[in-house]
Parts: C-alpha cells; structure tokens; sequence
C-alpha cells in the first residue's frame, strides 16, 4: 500500500474512488465504507482513503492504520494534517482542489453524516451537488448501527473508558490492542515467580482504564495467553509513566527487545495498592489468572 503523508504534496495519476473522514478506529462503519470502495475500485479505479489528522489521543496509531488498512487491499492512504489552510476551507474549494485535482476523484464514498469545509458547512448532499460540478459520483452510505445507537468513534471511546472491552471489540470489529518493544521493568515479577513482560503503549494511544484485563500477547514466533495490567504499579512504589504489564501463561522464553502486540479481551478489575506482594501474588494467583483462564476457555477465540 502506498502512504502519502500529505496529499497536497503530490497529485494521483489515475482516476481514484475515494472515501475521507477522520478514522480514528477503523471501527465497523468505517469498514462498511472501505469494502464499499474496494468493490467500486474493481472497476479500474486506484483505492483510496483520505484520513484528516488531529492531536487527540488516537484508538489507533498511524502504524496500526496502515496495516489493518493494507490487510483489507487499499491501495493508498493519504494522511492531510488539519492545518489553518485546510480548516478555513470553503466546501466548493476542498472538492475542487483536494478531491478532483489532488485525488483525481471519480468517485466518493461518504457515510450519511458526512461534514466537511469550513465550520463543516458541508454534507453529503453539498457533496453530491459539487461532484456534479466537478466530475465525480459520490455515494452515500448508512451508518452501522448496535441497537438503537449509531457506531462511531465517540461510541467506542465511552466503551473504552468504561472497561467495556467486550462492548469496544464488538463495534471495533476487532479486538482492541496496542503494540510495542519488551522493555525491562523492576524484575520483582520474579521475586514472587509471577515473570512479567514490560511495555510503554505510544503516547497517542487511548488507553483503556487502569486495571487487569485477559489478554492475549503476540510475538513474531507464536503467541501466549495471559493477564496484562495497565496502570502505575502502585503496589511496588508505582511508575512516572503508563505501562502495559503483562504475565504470560507458561512463558519461560527471553523476549526482552521484541516487539509485542498486546490484545485485550475483558476486563478483570481495577488497578489497587496491596499491602504487601504476598498479598498481590495472592490476588494474581488466586483470582485473575483463574477468571482470565475461565474466559479464554469459554472463548477459543482468545
């Protein structure tokens, strides 16, 4: 899949079917959009999808993006920073200069609550009307719904923060994870024999709250069920920093220096202080690897 930082920087050659919009998630209706423009994109048209950069904390980074985004055979993705030029944007001016001279746009695809242009004067039927104009058929696509409430970014997040994960995977599509290099922690997880990987999810990650989740841990050479808690560590004197903490069940391997994608699958409990790490051996030992195996028994998919 090609990347192209900013679309500004450099025009398409071919004739493209397009869909735009923020993608923080890549959840089931951004899915919808994209299968939509893989089949259109069958056609002869180059796929492409345009996503529009903001400093909030991300349910993917830009590396997970891109590779869920070229599993699923697109072609280009092509990141535009919301800068003041693009913010300050009337509608007319983004079709023209961003979709039909930049993207060589021959067709867009656009859920039904599209906004775009300055102070988002611009909807889909705005859409519509200016690829008339312009030379390119846009498509508009109902939103996927759970229940009575449409999926959505904002959706996912409330799950998320909630400790949700069951709820969060479902409209995600896929499980939620975060990645990262194996780092040295304190080594007190073999003071009690409970030997913990360590890693520092990136900065722009959104996070689930603090706490122990059943996970499901990922190494190029095989993978391991196990326990992950996302906190400070506040038995142990705590941390300065978030960290993903993660024993792994029947793991005697030396994976510090390896890349790790750590995937969450339920939520355990919230992160506390113990009294002591007998009694935080106790509680790992006793009660959330059972919980976590009795998960992961029920779901073979872990």
């Amino acid at each position: 899949m090609r990347y192209v930082k900013d679309g500004r920087t450099r025009r398409l050659r071919g004739p493209s079917v397009i869909t735009l919009g923020k993608f923080n998630g890549l959840h089931r209706g951004h899915q919808k959009l994209i299968r939509r423009v893989l089949e259109i994109g069958k056609l002869g048209y180059e796929t492409v999808v345009c996503t529009f950069e903001t400093p909030s904390r991300k349910l993917l980074t830009g590396e997970e993006r891109y590779e869920i985004l070229e599993n699923m055979g697109v072609d280009t993705l092509a990141e535009y920073q919301m800068d003041p030029a693009l913010m300050h944007m009337a509608p007319d001016e983004f079709a023209r200069q961003i979709l039909r001279i930049q993207m060589n746009a021959r067709w867009v695809v656009v859920g039904s609550d599209f906004r775009f242009g300055y102070q988002r004067k611009g909807d889909a039927a705005c859409l519509q009307k200016l690829g008339q104009r312009y030379g390119f058929q846009v498509e508009v696509l109902e939103k996927e719904w759970d229940g009575n409430r449409p999926i959505s970014s904002t959706y996912i997040r409330e799950q998320l923060n909630e400790g949700h994960i069951e709820r969060a995977n479902s409209l995600l599509g896929y499980p939620f994870s975060t990645t990262g290099e194996v780092v040295h922690g304190r080594g007190l997880g073999h003071t009690i024999e409970i030997p913990t990987t360590n890693l520092i999810p990136p900065k722009e990650k959104l996070m689930p709250p603090n706490g122990v989740y059943a996970t499901c841990s990922k190494f190029p050479h095989r993978e391991y069920l196990g326990i992950t808690n996302v906190g400070y560590k506040p038995t142990v004197g705590g941390e300065d920093f978030l960290g993903v903490e993660t024993y792994l069940f029947g793991c005697r391997e030396n994976l510090y220096g390896i890349r790790s994608t750590v995937i969450f699958h339920q939520f355990l409990r919230y992160e506390r202080k113990f009294d002591s790490l007998r009694q935080l051996k106790e509680q790992l030992l006793g009660e959330d690897v059972p919980r976590a195996k009795a998960f992961f028994a029920k779901n073979t998919r872990g």
